[in-house]
């Protein structure tokens, strides 16, 4: 009796302690998606991007992005992106309404074409303007939509973190698992790896150069890799701005077609 006695115990308190690291490993992703896309009340910054092909081929892109938040940190928010650069994409923009518990609404304003287009929720995994980031990766993915595991801590470039495994709950991910590199000071991501459905590493993310704006740290040059095509995408943020005012009415289709200066310039 006493030994099914401890033999029992031993389990609760195994299963007590799992459980415990699995709701360490959801907090820590809480906490990361409120560094990492929910800072200040709205955010406006200039983005550069850079393109390089496995022969070091490169394509520019430069925009401006705008976000609000609607909701508290891991609710609703909105992003506008109002393409300057190359000739091909200028004027173009693209929108999003972002929702934690169901699928975005994203749009595309395609001024070849005068036409604004709806991006099907099965297409958020699809490349964002021929880079390595995906629609998703543009304003991140609902942690619930991931199971996570916390598997370790340990220094990645300098800097201590937590690492977090994320398994994808249905198969809506274009990865089989994610591992996260949080640094455990700022909570932002420093390193991330995709898996592909081999279980073969594909894309990595860094995080190349992190200043503080405004008393918040944030992360201002990021880098996408996809290891199997020999691809990256260096994405540079400049002219970084929180709690600006950013006018609500900004996100509808009507200012797809026509964005006020005021706000893309």
């Amino acid at each position: 009796m006493k030994r099914i006695w401890a033999i029992t115990m031993m389990t609760i308190c195994l299963l007590a302690a799992t459980e415990a690291f699995a709701a360490s490993a959801m907090e820590v992703m809480k906490n990361s998606q409120a560094a990492f896309l929910y800072q200040g009340k709205d955010f406006k910054v200039r983005v550069l991007m850079r393109l390089v092909s496995r022969d070091g081929r490169e394509r520019i892109r430069e925009m401006t992005m705008l976000r609000i938040n609607t909701g508290e940190a891991g609710g609703d928010q909105k992003y506008f992106i109002y393409f300057f650069k190359p000739a091909d994409v200028k004027d173009m923009t693209f929108m999003v309404h972002k929702y934690p518990a169901r699928d975005d609404d994203r749009w595309i304003f395609v001024p070849a074409i005068n036409m604004v287009r709806r991006i099907a929720a099965q297409d958020k995994r699809s490349s964002f303007v021929g880079s390595d980031f995906t629609y998703e990766d543009v304003s991140g993915r609902d942690i619930e939509d991931d199971a996570h595991e916390l598997l370790r801590e340990e220094s990645s470039n300098g800097r201590d973190c937590f690492v977090v495994k994320s398994t994808p709950r249905a198969g809506d991910a274009d990865y089989l698992h994610r591992l996260s590199w949080i640094d455990k000071t700022t909570f932002l991501p420093v390193k991330e790896e995709y898996y592909d459905q081999k279980g073969e590493l594909y894309r990595l993310f860094t995080a190349e150069e992190i200043k503080e704006v405004d008393g918040l740290p944030t992360i201002t040059r990021r880098m996408m890799k996809n290891l199997q095509s020999g691809h990256a995408t260096e994405v540079t943020y400049t002219r970084v701005e929180y709690n600006i005012g950013i006018e609500d009415a900004l996100f509808s289709e009507r200012f797809m077609r026509q964005p006020p200066k005021k706000w893309t310039e």
